[in-house]
């Protein structure tokens, strides 16, 4: 593929082996996995202006740009994107040994309080935001708390960043600590003032945030149904069916609705840009309405596994009789690992279970592209060509004196990218762009983080 020059003189342009994807492999087949191995990709104004075979397209260069010449043992893509992540849970990360719902009470909801000060969820955001980007985590889909100023906090230390994120104030008025609870009507008041302050401002979003249906009474979820009518080119993320027990107790606290996933549409909760997390548990009826609705599942191996709540079924939520969207999630704190490439690992040990193999190939098509479209951003995010904004990641494909040994055994791209999946971590990253900005580079205390 040779891509044309777009109308911005470009102000920077890297030169090195790239890969992208034009679609998703379990569809359309290896034709969906693009790679260069001498690319050239400029960027300006935000904006990937080139992108292509380096000869084919030196001469559309100005003379005098910058190029930032990549070794051959690396590998330029688009920035990985997380779709279902807990910002104010970062302190915690790593709290051992129980289940889901203990474990929110003895963990997670005793270190979101600490949140209420919003100078302390600064500090989180900002840690939060730089192991992200050191990962090549460039884009996110953010549980902020229930508290108004740790949403101010994530959204300004983004803005600075120049990232492109969703988060939004968590809604959750029963079965929590008093002091995380709010009421329906300052959920509804405080979730409005913040989307009208910052939804769409730069390159950030507002997800609608109940916390999940137990926390949330009937007139709760009624409000934000009625506030994302208002406003329904929001997110509304929100969990669903992680855990056997959770589908339990929401079936005592719903008994009239049908199953999990009935309770958020029958308040309107339920289309495109909505992100359920997990989605371990679901009947086939649910499947069947995911599918119909638009909405997305945020696939969290690592968290699933370390709670003890299951795992997902990936190749049963792309049945192509009716497919489903889906991202991929590190879920901090429950998550493990701020690293994609770890997460893509536990996806694949996740599909094993289940008797499929998840390729390399459909694996960073769904940390890059595939999210993208989950979080329908795949016009923006997710891919390497003219127009995408310029998110990017370059991996060192040799990072590790292991990485290294074994990259020497390696037959072909496939194998390579498996290679990092099973291996890397974020010794990987190289360099992270965002909005064709460097943001981070492994090593140099000059680089921005």
């Amino acid at each position: 593929m040779s891509s044309a020059p777009a109308s911005a003189t470009p102000r920077l342009a890297l030169r090195g082996p790239a890969l992208t994807f034009t679609g998703d492999p379990c569809v359309i087949g290896p034709a969906a996995r693009h790679y260069e191995s001498d690319a050239l990709l400029a960027m300006a104004d935000g904006k990937i202006t080139h992108f292509g075979p380096a000869e084919a397209l030196r001469s559309h260069l100005p003379p005098g740009i910058e190029i930032n010449q990549q070794g051959q043992d690396t590998l330029m893509m688009p920035g990985f994107i997380d779709s279902h992540v807990h910002f104010p849970q970062l302190p915690m990360i790593a709290a051992c040994g129980r289940p889901l719902l203990d474990w929110l009470h003895h963990y997670a909801f005793p270190t979101e309080q600490k949140c209420r000060d919003q100078e302390y969820a600064r500090s989180v955001a900002k840690i939060f935001l730089q192991e992200s980007l050191r990962h090549g985590i460039t884009s996110a889909c953010v549980y902020s708390t229930v508290y108004a100023a740790s949403v101010d906090a994530l959204f300004e230390e983004a803005e600075k960043l120049g990232m492109r994120l969703a988060t939004g104030k968590v809604l959750m008025n029963r079965n929590a600590p008093q002091a995380l609870l709010d009421t329906t009507q300052s959920g509804y008041d405080e979730s409005k003032a913040l989307i009208q302050k910052w939804h769409r401002r730069s390159r950030l979003s507002y997800a609608i945030t109940p916390r999940f249906a137990p926390t949330s009474t009937r007139d709760q979820l009624e409000a934000a149904g009625a506030l994302w009518k208002e406003y329904p080119d929001c997110y509304m993320q929100t969990h669903l069916s992680e855990t056997k027990a959770e589908v339990a107790w929401v079936k005592q606290l719903f008994p009239e609705r049908k199953n999990y996933l009935d309770v958020y549409d029958h308040y309107s909760l339920c289309g495109p840009r909505a992100v359920f997390g997990h989605g371990l548990h679901l009947s086939e009826a649910e499947w069947h309405r995911l599918h119909q609705s638009g909405a997305a599942i945020a696939h969290c191996p690592t968290s699933n596994f370390f709670l003890g709540s299951g795992t997902f079924d990936l190749f049963r939520a792309i049945n192509p009789a009716r497919p489903v969207r889906v991202g991929i999630g590190t879920d901090l704190g429950a998550g493990t690992t701020c690293s994609m490439l770890g997460t893509l690992n536990e996806a694949y040990k996740a599909a094993q279970i289940h008797g499929q193999a998840l390729t390399s190939s459909h694996a960073f098509y769904v940390a890059t592209r595939g999210t993208a479209r989950a979080l329908y951003l795949d016009d923006k995010i997710g891919s390497l060509a003219p127009g995408m904004e310029a998110d990017v990641l370059v991996l060192d494909l040799k990072s590790t004196p292991l990485l290294e040994y074994r990259m020497r055994f390696c037959q072909d791209l496939e194998e390579a990218l498996f290679i990092q999946m099973t291996l890397g971590d974020d010794r990987a990253v190289l360099e992270t762009y965002v909005a064709g900005r460097l943001v981070h580079r492994r090593g140099d205390p000059a680089a921005p983080l």
